[in-house]
């Protein structure tokens, strides 16, 4: 669950105080949380979907450590 972010602007410096709003914001994964909550997504779509990414960088591991075999 999300936290309570608090902010205090220091010298009517609001354009400050608004990104260190907005990196606490992105730490805490506030965004983030608001963004999955949108829908429900089942248990067994969010396995599929972390298998899935798992074996894309699995994949994209192995390319960069093969050497280049051109002729």
């Amino acid at each position: 669950m999300a936290k309570n972010v608090i902010v205090k602007v220091r010298n009517g410096d609001l354009n400050r105080a608004l990104k260190i709003f907005k990196k606490k914001v992105n730490e805490f994964g506030i965004l983030q949380e608001v963004k999955n909550r949108q829908e429900y997504i089942k248990p067994s779509a969010i396995k599929r979907e972390k298998k899935k990414q798992a074996i894309r960088k699995q994949y994209i591991e192995l390319l960069k450590s093969k050497p280049n075999n051109r002729i």
